[in-house]
């Protein structure tokens, strides 16, 4: 079996679905493939049991380290990908973000593009996700030549007391920019089950819900659930993809493109090119410079609790909260320690997955009279941080965390913060190997072949009509959250990809 289509996008994530959405009126027929379905919209969308405990959105597969020890990754395979259980914070990365940055534990390599090349996509990706912001309170912010489109997401009454007990200590709070539903008329009805939850009301910003389906009412765009991208066929020179074989129905057959965007997910997109070695490509498509996996980065990532033992926190929708002031330099450090941002509100349930010999009913007291933060800091690239496949075709990830110096440094930074703010009891809990849901790096763009995989367009430098679309192009991780950055480079691609004329595409400009 055989279909044939100008476009083939694998994946629906921040850049396969918006990648379709921003070429749905293009005139190529383009074809879009999840290998999971559209995630159910139930109950337990927002049961913390279910979703933490049980792992009900998380596939049933296990992933290797660098030591050959299992682990389940974060990662979920739906229509709209991660972005389906993310935290929908969609800040722009900062300008110096974009060139080399010294760091205590080495350097963030530049990007082959800067803060400017991207700015106006930045702003576009903001329209479409939806994102609630306010311009002009962190003082990190980067250029804007346009205002977010959606005023701020509002403090609730304990995070606005908070904001003003970190004013004044000379810090700087501003608002997370957030992609929800809080338009005139919106869906969002600002609950606790927003950060790592679906939405069941379907108010959160995700590439399914903004992009996928939207692209969907074109007649030119076609999607295929379940179905999964088992190899990339390249013809006899490599210079060429001829098709994509997948697996649909318990049917193996081949897609034929005029063009192919990978776009599963930093480890996945370098897993697939890599069980797709053939006699052109021995070490896997694209893979001439060795790096197909290599310098792979998830951040250093630390969930950090801060109780006050006599106050309640009421706050329902906790997310709307978030400092920069560590970003560029820590207190007496010379160099950057990284970003705080609100997590969303911590339950009980949450928590007895990562504490299960806690009782509940302590944990949900702590949980009752705590403020949450993620702290985060930048993971710098190193070619032995990698993703490799084995003979079975199994994933594994070596992954050793550097900069800590810099994290730990970030880590003592909020909980100083928090405790002359009025929280004398801090706990964190250090993220590990399985918590990837900010990976990127494993096929870094840029404009020599022999240190990058792709080039600034994200389309190979070997095989002339293989794109890659998704984290994996991120040369440094910053430290802020990718998906806008994926969004707004997809749409930087996608204007690339349609200034070609339809007969240069070539294989089907109707649709059927």
């Amino acid at each position: 079996m055989e279909s044939t289509y100008d476009l083939m996008i694998v994946g629906t994530g921040a850049g396969g679905g918006t990648l379709a959405y921003a070429l749905r009126n293009s005139g190529m027929r383009i074809l879009l493939i999840e290998r999971g379905d559209y995630l159910p919209q139930e109950p337990e969308n927002w049961e913390p049991h279910a979703v933490f405990d049980e792992r009900r959105y998380k596939p049933a597969e296990s992933w290797f380290d660098g030591e050959g020890r299992p682990f389940y990754p974060g990662v979920h395979y739906y229509v709209g990908g991660n972005t389906k259980v993310y935290g929908a914070a969609l800040p722009r990365l900062r300008t110096t973000d974009f060139g080399a940055v010294e760091h205590e534990g080495g350097t963030a390599p530049a990007w082959p593009i800067t803060y400017e090349d991207l700015e106006p996509y930045y702003g576009a990706a903001e329209t479409i996700y939806r994102v609630h912001g306010e311009s002009g309170e962190d003082p990190t912010e980067p250029h804007r030549s346009s205002p977010f489109p959606y005023p701020p997401v509002p403090h609730e009454a304990a995070i606005e007391a908070l904001a003003g007990k970190l004013r004044g200590q000379g810090l700087h709070p501003f608002h997370l920019p957030m992609g929800i539903d809080l338009r005139a008329g919106g869906r969002c009805i600002r609950c606790k089950t927003c950060d790592g939850f679906p939405c069941q009301v379907l108010a959160k910003s995700e590439a399914d819900v903004c992009c996928v389906r939207p692209a969907l009412e074109s007649p030119y765009v076609t999607l295929w659930v379940r179905t999964r991208a088992l190899r990339v066929l390249t013809d006899l020179k490599g210079r060429q993809v001829t098709g994509i074989e997948v697996e649909r129905a318990g049917t193996r057959q081949v897609v034929r493109a005029a063009r192919y965007v990978i776009a599963c997910g930093a480890v996945n997109s370098a897993a697939l090119l890599l069980r797709s070695a053939n006699a052109a490509h021995p070490n896997g498509i694209a893979n001439a410079s060795g790096l197909v996996g290599r310098n792979y980065m998830v951040h250093n990532n630390t969930a950090l609790m801060a109780v006050n033992p006599f106050q309640k926190n009421g706050t329902v929708f906790q997310k709307s909260l978030a400092v920069n002031d560590f970003y560029t330099r820590g207190p007496d450090f010379p160099y950057p320690l990284g970003n705080l941002q609100m997590l969303g509100k911590l339950q009980a349930g949450m928590l007895t997955a990562a504490k299960p010999g806690v009782p509940r009913i302590v944990l949900q007291g702590m949980a009752d009279r705590s403020v949450d933060w993620w702290v985060m800091s930048e993971d710098l690239p190193d070619a032995e941080n990698r993703v490799t496949v084995n003979s079975a075709g199994q994933i594994h990830v070596h992954w050793r965390p550097n900069n800590r110096v810099a994290h730990e440094r970030l880590i003592a930074a909020a909980m100083e913060m928090m405790k002359a703010a009025g929280y004398p009891l801090v706990f964190v809990e250090r993220m590990g190997i399985e918590t990837n849901s900010h990976q990127c790096g494993t096929l870094r763009f840029g404009t020599d072949p022999a240190t990058s995989v792709l080039d600034p367009y994200c389309r190979t430098h070997e095989v002339e009509n293989l794109y890659v679309m998704d984290s994996s192009f991120f040369p440094s991780s910053a430290a802020m959250n990718p998906a806008l950055t994926i969004a707004a480079q997809a749409l930087r691609v996608a204007e690339q990809l349609a200034s070609k004329s339809l007969p240069e595409l070539g294989v089907a400009s109707r649709p059927r």
